[in-house]
This record gives structure tokens, C-alpha cells and sequence, in this order.
């Protein structure tokens, strides 16, 4: 019998998380194979901070727009707009594009990337771990060996459910979105939003989702409309046709559907205390409230490569455990306070309506906008957040005065 194959480390799924983790481990030396199954492409609004670029050294050419205002839309279609100002932009990526340049970067620096379908981990005689993968369905079953298995195969991971105890009960929302091709212009109907290509448009409305929200976000020659819902027998697909409906986009060509769960909240546990380590949408890494994912996919990845240095270096296995500690120690009060917004004001339409109301201050724009930028609290500007505290308790009482805006045209 001929030799398995073996690997310092095997990184299941080569989405943006996976991808930078074998991106990382390659460039440090290691022998590392990306196993992705193709041809998914994730449902996502595809907004990355200009951070992003910088730390992940990903080329400004991948950006296919650059929105400079939010849109929030409350349920009484009133709309508050949020320009970002000098501060920055929201970067605009499609994932179909994005996601495979970030793979072929990872084989570029040495990585061994294949396609196929994650199936078990088995033990040899000295307990060590062995992969087993289709590279086709119904393919005859490959197998390798690794010192360490990452799965960062998304937020119903085959990994985490087999290997990691609890992930199976991560709850998730359900995410679909349409992939049109844009108009020049779009003229809402009656009482409706207008599409307009440098703005990204976020609705919080209970029609649009009862539990989430729905996005209508530009991509140059495209536009992502999506919505999420964790609520069992709603319709996003007949959400996703009455955004489209109200902001006269029913005719645009539809290039693409997809969906997909997304993780509400990190696990517990990242890991089996062994050689196996969670990370991105398969550790819950997606921001409550606003469901991004992509920088925080890609942080996550960076951190499991490096936590898997650790680990190699000294064979460890309590080393695993400080991946997720660091992550939470960088973006948990973020995460936090998110995850109190979206269950305090995502929970009726009165509090919708109240929340869109309180993003027409100024301080909330400014501090939000600041934030989003460099992934943290702000915390030079003490008497704003008190500020924002005292506001946004007057708002949850039902204390403060009406948003002055007028609905959208």
C-alpha cells in the first residue's frame, strides 16, 4: 500500500477565511491543502472596510463599487441616510470573484489547493488524523494525512457538527439574495426607494424580514438584493421580489440566485482538544445585527493560521484554545453589543421605527461610521458615547421625539 499523503495542516472550505488561513501557512512555510467543494458561492451583500485592503493586502482592483452612504429604511418607509463623509467608503465585492482570487493567492504561495467534498476524519494506529474526501460525488474516497484539520467549511460545518460538542445547536438566519444586473437609474414605485448605485440600502421592516433585515446593495454592473430570516416558513425569496418590486427592479435580469444559513453568534468551543480547530462562519464568526463577515471571516483565519503555528511548533493541543481568545479579546465587546442591538431592536416594527430614528444623529453616524472603519470602539470621544447611551435609552422607552426625515419618494 502505497504512502498517504501528508500535510502539516488540512484546511477544510476555501471561502475568504479558509483562504487566508492557507494563505498564512503557506507563506510561513508549511505544508498546507485547501480542500473546497466549488462552485458555492455564498449569498452576501459583499461590503469589506478599506481595512481590509490594507491588512489583508487584498488590490484595490477587486472592489466592483465604492457605496459612500447607508440608507436605513423603517418600516413606516421613512428614510435616514447616512454619509460616510470623509472618513472612508464601503468597499463593494462579488464573492464569486473575490473568493476565487483569494484561493488562487493561497496555491500561489505554495499552498496545494483541491476541489472536493469534506467527508470524515479517521485515526491511524498512533491516533493520528487522516482526511477523507470526494473530490467528485460519487467519487472514489481520497485520503491524506494532517497534523492539524481547520475546518472553515461555513455555519452548517460537517467538521465542527462531527468533532466540536454544541455546534450543532449554533443558531442561524438563513441569508438569500438575487444578483441583478443594474440600471442606470430606478424610480421606486409610490412610497417606494429609488436604487442608487453609491449608496447601500439596509430596510428594517417587518414585511421585508420579521426577525433580521433585507439589503439592497450595489456592485457596479450589479446589485446584491438579499434578505435573512431565521423564521421558519417565511418567504425570503417573496421578500427579495417585493424589495425589487418597490424599488422598480423587477425587470432587471436576475444573474444569480443563492443562499445560505449564517451563524448568529460565535460557539463556545473552537475546537476537540486534539488537532482540530474551528474558524470563520464554522466558529459563529459573523457580526450580530449586521451579519458581516467577510473582514471578521478573514481575521479569524488569520488567527487560526497562527494559532496552528503554535501548535505545530510545540504540539500542544491546549494551544488550540487560544484562537478563540484572541479573537474575542479583539472584536467580543464589539460582538457584544451588536448581539444586544439586533435582540432589542430587530424584535417588532415599533422598535424598527425607533431605531432607524435614532440613526439620523449625528453622533450615532459619526461613531458608527468610525467603527465600521477600523473594526473597534471608538473610544476618543467619551462624552458621545454617553450621549448615544441616553439617546438610545430615550429611544427604547418610547422617550424621544419622532425622526424629522420625510419618506422616501
Amino acid at each position: 500500500m502505497n504512502p498517504l499523503e501528508q500535510f502539516d495542516v488540512v484546511v477544510i472550505g476555501g471561502g475568504p477565511c479558509g483562504a487566508t488561513t492557507a494563505w498564512d501557512l503557506a507563506r510561513a512555510g508549511r505544508s498546507v491543502l485547501l480542500l473546497d467543494r466549488g462552485g458555492r458561492i455564498k449569498p452576501c451583500g459583499g461590503a469589506v472596510p478599506p481595512r481590509l485592503l490594507e491588512e489583508f493586502e487584498v488590490p484595490q482592483s477587486l472592489l466592483v463599487a465604492r457605496a459612500r452612504a447607508a440608507r436605513m429604511v423603517a418600516p413606516s418607509r421613512r428614510a435616514v441616510d447616512m454619509p460616510v463623509g470623509e472618513i472612508g467608503y464601503v468597499g463593494m465585492v462579488d464573492r464569486e470573484v473575490f473568493d476565487e482570487w483569494l484561493r488562487a493567492r493561497a496555491a500561489t504561495a505554495g499552498a496545494v489547493r483541491r476541489t472536493g467534498t469534506y467527508d470524515s476524519l479517521e485515526r491511524d494506529a498512533d491516533g493520528g488524523a487522516i482526511v477523507r474526501y470526494r473530490a467528485t460525488r460519487g467519487g472514489a474516497m481520497q485520503r491524506v494525512r494532517a497534523r492539524l484539520v481547520i475546518g472553515a467549511d461555513g455555519a452548517r460545518s460537517a467538521v465542527a457538527r462531527a468533532h466540536v460538542p454544541g455546534a450543532e445547536r449554533n443558531p442561524c438566519v438563513f441569508a438569500y439574495h438575487e444578483v441583478i444586473r443594474a440600471p442606470a437609474t430606478a424610480q421606486g414605485v409610490a412610497g417606494g426607494q429609488d436604487f442608487d448605485a453609491t449608496r447601500c440600502d439596509v430596510l428594517y421592516q417587518g414585511r421585508v424580514s420579521p426577525d433580521f433585515y433585507g439589503w439592497v446593495f450595489p456592485h457596479g454592473e450589479t446589485a446584491s438584493i438579499g434578505v435573512g430570516s431565521a423564521r421558519k416558513g417565511f418567504s425570503l425569496r417573496q421578500s427579495v421580489a417585493l424589495m425589487r418590486q418597490d424599488m422598480g427592479l423587477s425587470r432587471c435580469e436576475t444573474i444569480r440566485r443563492e443562499g445560505a444559513p449564517i451563524p448568529l453568534k460565535p460557539l463556545r468551543r473552537w475546537d476537540n482538544g486534539r488537532d482540530v480547530l474551528l474558524a470563520g462562519d464554522a466558529a459563529g464568526v459573523v457580526a450580530p445585527a449586521s451579519g458581516e463577515g467577510i473582514y471578521y471571516a478573514m481575521a479569524g483565519g488569520r488567527i487560526a493560521a497562527q494559532t496552528a503555528l503554535e501548535f505545530l511548533a510545540c504540539g500542544n493541543p491546549a494551544v488550540l484554545r487560544q484562537a478563540r481568545r484572541t479573537f474575542l479579546r479583539a472584536h467580543g465587546r464589539v460582538f457584544w453589543i451588536l448581539g444586544m442591538m439586533q435582540y432589542f431592536w430587530y424584535s417588532s416594527d415599533k422598535r424598527r421605527e425607533r431605531f432607524v430614528a435614532m440613526c439620523a444623529d449625528r453622533d450615532v453616524q459619526q461613531l458608527t461610521w468610525q467603527a465600521y472603519m477600523n473594526k473597534r470602539l471608538v473610544r476618543q470621544r467619551p462624552m458621545a458615547h454617553l450621549r448615544i447611551f441616553l439617546k438610545d435609552c430615550a429611544h427604547l422607552l418610547g422617550l424621544a421625539r419622532p425622526a424629522t426625515e420625510s419618506p422616501a419618494p
